[in-house]
């Protein structure tokens, strides 16, 4: 049924059912699972706007390190979860917007389905910036399945 599955994760708890899910559905269809974990760096503007402002100054580069680390050890978490399960698996750390990234990964693996919470943001932030499943429906390559993660 499906050769390529892709998920999305931010590590948080909403997020792991998202990822077993997708990971039941990987194993059952014999697929391979791509999890796919979104990061932002702070970038240099950013850091001298803080600096300029009276704020502390920062080491950027070991600053984005700690970010890029704390990335893969989402990326980590999910595949020991996945391993477990038997689902062959391969993750992503990107830099960027997570719907951007997920979208990107999709393309560059040929998946067949994409796997999204219906978990994040809340509120004005939603409705500023949108959701994560709202704009991946709009630019999916593939199938969608956006799971319910408040049970």
């Amino acid at each position: 049924m499906y050769k390529n599955i892709v998920v999305g994760t931010d590590g948080s708890d909403t997020a792991e059912v998202a990822v077993l899910h997708a990971a039941t559905l990987a194993k059952f269809s014999d697929a391979k699972l791509h999890v796919v974990h979104a990061y932002q760096p702070v970038s240099f503007s950013v850091a001298a706007m803080s600096a300029s402002s009276g704020g502390p100054v920062i080491d950027l580069d070991r600053l984005n390190a700690g970010i890029a680390e704390s990335a893969s050890s989402v990326c980590d978490q999910a595949l020991t979860t996945c391993s477990k399960l038997g689902v062959d698996v391969e993750t992503h750390a990107v830099t960027g917007d997570p719907a951007d990234a997920l979208v990107s990964v999709a393309t560059a693996v040929s998946a067949d389905l994409l796997v999204v919470g219906n978990r994040g943001m809340t509120g004005k932030k939603r409705f500023i910036l949108g959701s994560v499943p709202n704009k991946i429906s709009h630019h999916a390559p593939c199938s969608l399945l956006i799971v319910d993660t408040t049970k």
